[in-house]
């Protein structure tokens, strides 16, 4: 087989070994198996997750990362969790709280520097400053919040969150939960008990044989059970025995009773240790990340494709769009699989969704056009879409219970997948539009002239687009109202979400109607197709800034300003549309 067409799919194949290679548990970390004890499932936020997703969640929300730097080496966010868990000693001197705000560093004595990054024990001594603080930022409505408020309301409620995980499983300062089951019964033991029911962040002892599947208690409660005489939770002893093995630094203990657990988990919940090992395994792969990476490695080579060896680059940068479109809609199987819920529920999952839809559009037009535009404009929307998400996902956990009026499967396949769908056609037409004008002025730049074949085949790309993202839009936005019919009674409120997806319904039909009665040409469909991505993105994330409306639920307040930076940056891309480049050379000018 010849090399132009052998290497691009073992390019492919490489992005997709990577992956799989990704998806190997990691070793053991100082000898303990810290990857089996993350795996073991706890109930929070009203669902069953592995210990490894609350790992992950609270060290994104505390230092938006999930694994940091500390004395040398990489500490992942289990064995973070398990230092804070046993070992808080160690845990409050590791840098994990971020910090950007200067009035914040200056309430607890620090100047701004290039370390954002602070430890528990630096804001020990400033812990009833940011308090209070706190709680006076909390008595102002969060639209007419200062920076200030803002930044030590988000603080406190990060540390808040670690004060709780380091109380979950024993007391911060005792002697472990050994010592609190060797006290059992006495009286200065009940205060302790009833610190640890209050604070528990999760509950990791599973319901017992004959209880109700979400029956899952905290130690505290665990413990309380038993002062007062009922049964000892036959899994807290061994709680307790791990907890100590790991601030002992006895490995080989530690690992023998995680094996324990795992065998007591499996005999009487082998459905909740089903169901956490696969999250884990989502987790541990990270596909969205890694679709994230080779999106960018296909743009890369499609780039160097315009300027060497296109005839191997450019099926190079599209044979890993594939790759890339593969990884994505594993991931985005897996989630749904993990949820038992359709592909959208939140903003999060939407964002993933909107790139997924528009990477499996890119690969359409490329296949049939076949000029690198598709592959450019499906890998710049699937890396953006996915950048987006990684930023949303800080918020906490991305698999979070729905609210009751969302709790419908059927509308959640129906009109948000479709309506989503819609987003997801917009958003292409628009970076169609956007390579366009990019395409347009390189060739303007260079002296390259005209190319009529090329800009009519992107033209028909963008239009056939538009076409499609009527179509879902309006479907969706239909299909919304008589949910609304049917949960709220009735059937167009005007609410601002709802205007939103009536904006995108009416813009699209704008558009073809001026491109059917001639009134726009070639930029004029690229110039309203770029500013169909302003008025999607104010619809699909700006109407949540506004905190108002019977669609505000499960979205996040903040934003506004990427949401202006990205506003912006289309004004200018709508201003380089209208504006006809500078033409260098022989070639002719088109008017």
């Amino acid at each position: 087989m010849k090399l132009s067409k052998a290497f691009p799919w073992l390019a492919a194949a490489v992005a997709l070994a990577g992956v799989v290679f990704a998806m190997l548990p990691q070793g053991k970390v100082r000898g303990f198996a810290i990857h089996r004890y993350a795996s073991l499932p706890v109930l929070e936020g009203g669902r069953v997750k592995p210990l490894d997703s609350v790992a992950r969640n609270s060290l994104l929300v505390i230092r938006s990362q999930q694994s940091f730097r500390y004395e040398g080496r990489a500490i992942s966010a289990d064995e973070w969790l398990l230092d804070l868990l046993f070992r808080p000693q160690v845990a409050d001197q590791q840098p994990v709280f971020v910090i950007n705000d200067p009035d914040v560093l200056g309430l607890i004595g620090l100047k701004q520097t290039p370390d954002r990054y602070f430890s528990f024990d630096t804001l020990g001594p400033h812990l009833q400053d940011i308090q209070d603080q706190a709680m006076a930022a909390q008595s102002v409505d969060p639209k007419e919040r200062t920076r200030f408020q803002t930044a030590v309301t988000n603080l406190y409620e990060r540390v808040y969150l670690y004060y709780k995980l380091r109380n979950t499983m024993q007391l911060a300062g005792t002697q472990g939960l050994a010592f609190e089951l060797q006290t059992l019964g006495t009286p200065e033991a009940a205060q302790r008990q009833a610190d640890l029911a209050k604070l528990a962040q999760f509950r990791p002892l599973p319901p017992l044989p004959g209880q109700r599947p979400d029956a899952w208690e905290s130690v505290g409660e665990a413990l309380q059970k038993a002062a007062a005489g009922g049964t000892m939770h036959p899994d807290l002893p061994l709680f307790a025995q791990a907890g100590t093995a790991y601030a002992s630094g006895d490995a080989q203990a530690f690992n023998s009773v995680t094996r324990q657990l795992e065998s007591r988990f499996e005999a009487e919940r082998p459905g909740a240790v089903r169901e956490a090992g696969h999250e884990a395994l989502f987790n541990r792969t990270e596909p969205f990340y890694l679709g994230m990476v080779i999106y960018v490695c296909a743009l890369l080579a499609l780039f160097i494709s315009w300027m060497w060896k296109s005839e191997i680059l450019q099926p190079t940068a599209f044979a890993l769009l594939v790759a890339g479109a593969i990884v994505h809609t594993t991931g985005l199987a897996f989630r749904i699989v993990l949820q038992g819920r359709p592909p959208v529920t939140n903003l999060y999952s939407s964002a993933v969704f909107v790139g997924w839809g528009a990477v499996i559009l890119g690969i359409v037009l490329e296949r049939l056009y076949r000029k690198g535009f598709g592959t450019a404009v499906a890998a710049a929307a699937g890396f953006a879409s996915l950048i987006v998400a990684q930023h949303l996902a800080t918020d906490g956990d991305t698999m979070e219970m729905m609210r009751a009026v969302l709790d419908s499967n059927f509308w959640l396949a129906t009109h948000v997948v479709t309506i989503t769908i819609g987003y997801s056609g917009t958003f292409l037409a628009g970076a169609l539009a956007i390579g366009w004008t990019f395409w347009r002025w390189i060739r303007g730049l260079s002296g390259a002239g005209d190319d009529p074949e090329t800009g009519r085949a992107l033209m028909d790309m963008t239009y056939g687009v538009i076409c499609f993202a009527l179509f879902f839009s309006f479907v969706g936005t239909v299909l919304g109202g008589i949910w609304a019919d049917q949960s709220w009674g009735r059937f167009w409120g005007w609410d601002p979400k709802e205007n939103g997806a009536l904006m995108i319904v009416l813009w699209n039909a704008i558009i073809l109607h001026a491109r059917w009665a001639g009134y726009i040409r070639e930029r004029g469909l690229m110039a309203m197709a770029i500013f169909g991505n302003i008025i999607t993105s104010f619809s699909w994330f700006g109407v949540n800034l506004l905190g108002v409306g019977l669609h505000s639920y499960g979205f996040t307040t903040n934003g506004f300003t990427a949401l202006m930076i990205f506003i912006a940056t289309q004004v200018v891309m709508l201003g380089l549309c209208l504006f006809p480049p500078p033409m260098r050379g022989p070639g002719p000018r088109k008017a």
